[in-house]
C-alpha cells in the first residue's frame, strides 16, 4: 500500500494547475510593446514544463513567445506584447491565441481570448497627411466660394474632440483669400472662390491640438484644375417629329441633347405648357396630358422652344424649335360576321364546296379597304380549305381514311385594315370533316392445320381483316352457319378449337368468317361487310406409345481407355401402327458424367481420353431410355426402356463376365444372375520378362548339360574306371500372379563304356536341343492352358 500511495502523490504533484490560466483577457489600445498581458503560474514536479503559443487568430506579430520561469517550486508563465505591438481597437479588437502546456507526459492546450478596448485619450496621426509629402487633393476652378474641399479624420478625434487651425502662410495675391478649416476637420475654399486660379498649387500646413497638450502636424496640397472652355449648341436648330394621339400621359415622346458642360434643360415656348414637360437634367419631353383632346381643339401641330445652359453659366446657352405632330391613331379593328365559324363537312363533299362568306367593315374609316387572309393553325401546312375573295370552299379532297389526315380542321381568317397601326381581327375557324363509310372490309383466305389431340380452347390463328376505311382495325368478326366445333374472336380475329377433332372422322373444316365494319362513319348505323373462307386441316396423331422388347435390360462391360464400344441396340415399334417407323431416343435419366449416348437405337459407351477419369471401381450405371413416336408432328406418346450397365474397370487382371438377358413385366421385379470365372491375363511387359529369362535358364541348363555329357565321355573313353551313375535333378519354379509349381523329375544316365568321343558330343548336342524343345513347348502349353493368347511378336520370339 505504501508505494501505491506514494505513487499518487507524484501524480497529483505532476498536473498543473489549471485555474491559474485565464480564458478572457481585457487590454487597453493604448498598452505598447513589453506589456505584460497576463502571467499565470502552473505546478510541475520531476519534469521541466513548457509552454508555447501555437497560433494567433487573426494572424499578427504583436505577441511575443510566452516566457516561463521557476520562482520557489511554482512556474510562472507570461503572455508578453512584441516589439511591434500597435494595438486598435478600430482595426481589430479580438485576438484568440492558442497555447500549449507540456509537464512530462502531460500536454493541454487552451485558448487565451484578448479584447481589445477603446482609449478615449489615444488619438493617434496617422495617414498621408502626417507623412513628408502630406496629403494631395485636386479641385476645378469652377467650384463654388466656400465650398467643402476635403476632411480631416483621425481615429478618436470625433470623440474627444480637437482644435485644428492653418499655420502657413496664406498671403494674396498668390492666394485669392484664405482657406478656412474648423475643429470637425472640414476643409472650405476660400470666400472668393478659384476662377481664375487654374494651375494654381496651394500648400498649407496644419496644426492639429487634442489632450492635454498633444498635437500633430500635416501638409495638405490642393491643386486647382482648369475648366475646359466650352459652347452649348444643338446638332440641329429646327427638328420635326409625329406621335401618335393614344400615348398616354407621363409617356416619352423625345429627347433632346446639347452638347456643353454640366447642362439643363427647360421649355421657354409656351410657357406655361399645357401638354408637354421637359426634364431639367436628361432633357426627355413627356405628355403631361391626353393628345386626343388637343386634337379637338385644335392644338396640332405644337411648336415647342427648347432651352439648353449651363448650370453655373446660364448665359452660355443654346435654343432649339421642335415641331411636335400629333397623328391620328387607328384604334378599333375591324368588325366581322360571322366572328367565329364551327361547322361539319363529310369528307365525301366535292371540291369548291363554299362553307362560309365573311362580311366585315372597319368603324374608324367605312371607305378603309380590308384584306383577308387564311392561316391554318392544325395541321399548320393543310391545304384542304381556300378564302377566295372573303368565301372559305373546300380545295381538296377531304380524305379521312389516312390516319391523323383530318377530323378536325383549326384555322384562322386574318382581316387587316390600311390605318396606322394597322389592326387586324381574327376569325376562328373549325371545320369537323365527318368520316364517310365508303369502303367493304375483306381478308384473305387462310389454311391453319390443327392436331386431332388438341385440347379445347387451342388458338389456330387468326383472321386478319383490312378495311381502307379509318379507323381500319374496327373490325368485328363472326362465323356464319350452323354450330361448329370453331369459334372466332369479334374484336382479335383469333379462331380457337371449342370441341374434341378426330381425324378418322373428318379431315378437313371449311369455315365462312363474316367482316362487319363499325365507327367509320357519322351515322353509327351505317356499316358495311364482307368475308372469307378459312380452311382447317386435322393432322393425325398417333394414339399409342411405343413398346420395347426388351423394356429391361442389364449388361456388364469392360471398354478399353479411348474406345467406343458399342452397348445394346434397342428394338421398339409402335404394335398398334406398326407402319409408324420414325422413333426418337434420348437418355432422360442416370448418364452422369454423360459416359453414354445414343446412335439412333444404338446405345454406345463413349469412352474419350479427354473425359471424365477412368473409375477405379466396377460402377452401375441405370439408364432410362425415352423413346417416343417421331413424325410430322409434335412427339406426344412415348414409353422409357431401363438399361443397367456395369462398367468395370480396366485393368491387367480383368473380369468376365456372361450375362444373362430376360424380358422383365414392368410389374415384377427382374433377377438377375451373373457366373464369374477368373482368368490370369498378365501384362506386356510380365510377358517379355517371362520369355528372356526363361530362355536365359534354357541355356544355362544346356550348357551344364554338356559339360557334365563331356565328363561322361571322358569316363567311357578310361575302361579302368568303374562306371558310375550320374544321378541328375533339377526343380524349376515358376513365380508370377499365379503360382504353379512343375514338380520335380529325376533322370538317370548310365555310362556306356565302348563309345567313342564323337558319339558322346553328338549326343549331347541333340539332347541339349531335345531338352530346349521340350521346354518351349511346355511354356506354350501352359500358356493355352491358361487361357492367355500372347501376342504374335511372342511367337516371333520363339
Amino acid at each position: 500500500m505504501v508505494p501505491l500511495r506514494l505513487l499518487m502523490i507524484l501524480l497529483a504533484l505532476a498536473v498543473f494547475d489549471l485555474h491559474s490560466l485565464p480564458w478572457f483577457v481585457n487590454v487597453s489600445e493604448s498598452k505598447g510593446p513589453g506589456t505584460v498581458l497576463q502571467a499565470f503560474t502552473f505546478n510541475c514536479s520531476f519534469y521541466m514544463p513548457t509552454l508555447e503559443l501555437l497560433s494567433v487568430q487573426p494572424p499578427t506579430t504583436f505577441f511575443n513567445t510566452p516566457s516561463l520561469a521557476r520562482h520557489g517550486g511554482i512556474y510562472v508563465g507570461k503572455v508578453i506584447l512584441s516589439s511591434s505591438a500597435r494595438l486598435d481597437a478600430l482595426a481589430v479588437n479580438h485576438y484568440v491565441l492558442q497555447l500549449k502546456y507540456k509537464c512530462g507526459n502531460f500536454v493541454m492546450e487552451a485558448p487565451l481570448f484578448l479584447d481589445v478596448q477603446r482609449d478615449p485619450g489615444n488619438i493617434q496621426c496617422v495617414g498621408r497627411f502626417v507623412s513628408p509629402a502630406g496629403e494631395i487633393i485636386q479641385v476645378p476652378e469652377t467650384v463654388s466660394p466656400g465650398a467643402l474641399l476635403y476632411t480631416l479624420l483621425f481615429p478618436g478625434l470625433e470623440v474627444q474632440g480637437a482644435q485644428m487651425n492653418i499655420t502657413s502662410a496664406q498671403d494674396p495675391p498668390y492666394f485669392p483669400g484664405p482657406f478656412s478649416i474648423n475643429e470637425k476637420g472640414l476643409l472650405r475654399a476660400p470666400s472668393q472662390g478659384l476662377r481664375g486660379q487654374a494651375q494654381k498649387v496651394f500648400q498649407m500646413q496644419i496644426s492639429v491640438t487634442f489632450g492635454q497638450g498633444r498635437s500633430c502636424k500635416g501638409i495638405l496640397t490642393v491643386k486647382v484644375l482648369p475648366v475646359p472652355s466650352s459652347q452649348v449648341s444643338f446638332q440641329k436648330k429646327t427638328q420635326n417629329i409625329i406621335i401618335p394621339e393614344n400615348l398616354v400621359p407621363g409617356s416619352e415622346v423625345i429627347q433632346v441633347q446639347a452638347t456643353g458642360l454640366d447642362l439643363r434643360y427647360e421649355i421657354c415656348s409656351p410657357v406655361p405648357s399645357p401638354l408637354y414637360s421637359i426634364g431639367r437634367v436628361d432633357g426627355v419631353i413627356r405628355t403631361t396630358a391626353p393628345l386626343e383632346l388637343a386634337g379637338a381643339s385644335g392644338a396640332t401641330p405644337t411648336r415647342l422652344r427648347v432651352k439648353a445652359f449651363e448650370r453655373l453659366q446660364q448665359w452660355a446657352s443654346a435654343e432649339l424649335d421642335l415641331t411636335v405632330n400629333v397623328r391620328p391613331v387607328n384604334r378599333w379593328p375591324p368588325l366581322c360576321h360571322p366572328a367565329l365559324l364551327v361547322t361539319e363537312v363529310p369528307e365525301a363533299t366535292p371540291v369548291g364546296t363554299a362553307l362560309s362568306t365573311f362580311t366585315c367593315n372597319d368603324p374608324d374609316s367605312a371607305d378603309t379597304n380590308l384584306h383577308y387572309q387564311l392561316q391554318f393553325h392544325s395541321p399548320s401546312n393543310s391545304a384542304s380549305l381556300r378564302l377566295y375573295d372573303r368565301v372559305l370552299e373546300v380545295n381538296t379532297t377531304l380524305d379521312c381514311d389516312i390516319p391523323e389526315a383530318c377530323f378536325q380542321l383549326a384555322a384562322s381568317v386574318l382581316v387587316h385594315d390600311s390605318g396606322q397601326p394597322q389592326m387586324t381581327t381574327e376569325v376562328p375557324v373549325l371545320v369537323m370533316v365527318t368520316p364517310v363509310n365508303e369502303f367493304s372490309p375483306a381478308c384473305a383466305p387462310r389454311t391453319f392445320r390443327v392436331r386431332e389431340d388438341a385440347q379445347p380452347y387451342t388458338l389456330l390463328g387468326s383472321v386478319v381483316g383490312t378495311d381502307m376505311d379509318y379507323p381500319q382495325s374496327s373490325i368485328e368478326y363472326y362465323i356464319s352457319g350452323g354450330l361448329t366445333v370453331f369459334a372466332v374472336d369479334h374484336l382479335s380475329g383469333e379462331i380457337r378449337l371449342l370441341g374434341p377433332l378426330d381425324y378418322e372422322q373428318q379431315k378437313l373444316y371449311r369455315l365462312t368468317v363474316l367482316l362487319i365494319d363499325h365507327g367509320q362513319d357519322w351515322d353509327s348505323t351505317h356499316h358495311r361487310s364482307g368475308s372469307c373462307t378459312i380452311t382447317i386441316e386435322v393432322e393425325d396423331v398417333n394414339d399409342h406409345a411405343p413398346e420395347c422388347e426388351p423394356p429391361f435390360q442389364e449388361l456388364t462391360i469392360s471398354s478399353p481407355l479411348g474406345h467406343n464400344v458399342e452397348v445394346t441396340k434397342m428394338s421398339c415399334q409402335i404394335l398398334q401402327e406398326p407402319q409408324r417407323l420414325a422413333l426418337s431416343y434420348s437418355i432422360v435419366g442416370g448418364n452422369s458424367q454423360s459416359r453414354f449416348r445414343l446412335q439412333g437405337a444404338i446405345l454406345v459407351h463413349n469412352d474419350s481420353v479427354l473425359g471424365p477419369p477412368w473409375p477405379q471401381q466396377p460402377c452401375t450405371y441405370e439408364l432410362l431410355i425415352r423413346v417416343a413416336d417421331a413424325g410430322p408432328s409434335t412427339s406426344h406418346l412415348s414409353t422409357t426402356a431401363t438399361i443397367i450397365v456395369h462398367l468395370l474397370p480396366w485393368k491387367a487382371s480383368t473380369m468376365a463376365t456372361r450375362t444373362h438377358r430376360a424380358i422383365v413385366p414392368s410389374m415384377m421385379t427382374p433377377l438377375l444372375v451373373t457366373d464369374t470365372e477368373v482368368f490370369w491375363h498378365p501384362e506386356p511387359w510380365f510377358v517379355v520378362v517371362l520369355t528372356v529369362t526363361s530362355a536365359l535358364l534354357l541355356l544355362a541348363l544346356g550348357w551344364l548339360l554338356s559339360k557334365l555329357l563331356q565328363g561322361l565321355a571322358q569316363v567311357l573313353q578310361a575302361p579302368r574306371k568303374p562306371g558310375q551313375a550320374l544321378l541328375l535333378k533339377r526343380s524349376v519354379f515358376y513365380s508370377g500372379p499365379c503360382a504353379c509349381k512343375v514338380s520335380r523329375g529325376t533322370t538317370e544316365l548310365k555310362p556306356r563304356p565302348n563309345r567313342s568321343v564323337f558319339f558322346a558330343h553328338f549326343y549331347t548336342w541333340e539332347l541339349t536341343f531335345i531338352f530346349f524343345f521340350l521346354a518351349v513347348l511346355a511354356i506354350k502349353s501352359s500358356a493355352f492352358a491358361l487361357n492367355y493368347y500372347p501376342s504374335p511378336f511372342y511367337f516371333l520370339l520363339f
